[in-house]
């Protein structure tokens, strides 16, 4: 009955969205466009746009890539939707009659798994805590995005990785792979760290000039991981928004706003200041430039500040 429930809110939310379309005199041809840019010897990343999930763009707002290898092809994450999963197939077949021989799920959020179903089930792939988080709240992230992004989504279901990854060496497709497990966007966060270049695959731990996302975040954890990605060698770091770059640039200001929110929520909480209150407070200049900024912020307080007021209880006490 859950499922069927999941089913019928899907459909009723196509059909809205279809009614509305056609009462606009609008049409979708729902492509992507997806141009891979190669960014090292094999290397190639998909940009998406750095802002929120809408029907204009179709939940294409996040960095995917793929590694070509003397053997086979490593896809590092798969999009919001099966529609872009197919797309970004079709991306790679176009450069390489070599197989996908390893997909790898960075983290549970939706616009990096959800194309999952246009790959082969054999070659899913995520450390065991994403793995398990993607089993537990992949049906309701999968509503929100049929919500968010309408017929973009059609078709799609959430496809649970079978093979369970671990930190350390790994080789696929002929390619040596440096797999990095840390946390604090969620759960568990894998970057994944292609040899031969030095192509750093950061996920979600790094935001470039676009505001963190924080609906599972630990915001202590989150920043001993970039640490450790900032002890790393590597030529150049793809971040899970923004563009791809050179050097620690994106890392340190992923850091130093992560830093900001935590003492923000922290002094707030010890002020006694209320959630509507937290809400209204404004954005330091130097953030203010990051896109969908304010968005985000009231989105943290929403996530984060119950926790912080707790806290600051605890330590009244």
């Amino acid at each position: 009955m859950k499922g069927l429930s999941h089913n019928l809110r899907r459909l009723a939310c196509m059909l809205l969205l279809t009614l509305s379309t056609a009462a606009l005199g609008q049409t979708r041809d729902f492509d992507y466009r997806l141009s891979p840019q190669q960014v090292a010897d094999g290397v190639y990343v998909l940009i998406g746009k750095t802002e929120d999930f809408s029907l204009d763009n179709g939940g294409d707002i996040v960095n995917t890539g793929f590694i070509i290898g003397r053997e086979g092809v490593i896809v590092i994450d798969t999009g919001s939707s099966k529609r872009y999963g197919e797309q970004m197939r079709a991306a790679i077949a176009r450069l390489t009659p070599l197989p996908i021989v390893l997909v790898i799920n960075t983290h549970h959020h939706p616009d990096h798994f959800l194309g999952n179903q246009a790959f082969a089930v054999d070659t899913l792939a995520a450390l065991a805590d994403t793995r398990r988080a993607i089993e537990a709240e992949g049906a309701g992230f999968l509503d929100n995005m049929y919500r968010l992004n309408g017929d973009w989504m059609r078709d799609t279901e959430v496809a649970i990785p079978r093979r369970t990854l671990t930190a350390g060496p790994l080789e696929a497709g002929g390619r040596k792979l440096e797999l990095v497990a840390l946390g604090g966007h969620t759960v568990a966060d894998l970057a994944v760290l292609d040899t031969p270049t030095g192509t750093l695959f950061a996920a979600d731990l790094v935001f470039n000039k676009r505001a963190p996302t924080t609906p599972h975040a630990e915001i202590k954890r989150w920043l001993q991981s970039l640490d450790q990605l900032q002890a790393l060698r590597f030529n150049r770091l793809v971040p899970g928004h923004g563009e791809v770059t050179t050097g620690t640039d994106a890392i340190e200001q992923t850091r130093q706003y992560l830093q900001w929110l935590d003492q923000t929520l922290r002094d707030g909480a010890e002020q006694g200041l209320d959630m509507t209150e937290m809400l209204a407070l404004t954005v330091p200049d130097k953030f203010a430039g990051l896109a969908e900024v304010r968005t985000e912020f009231r989105r943290s307080v929403t996530h984060l500040y119950p926790a912080a007021e707790q806290a600051a209880l605890q330590r009244g006490r």
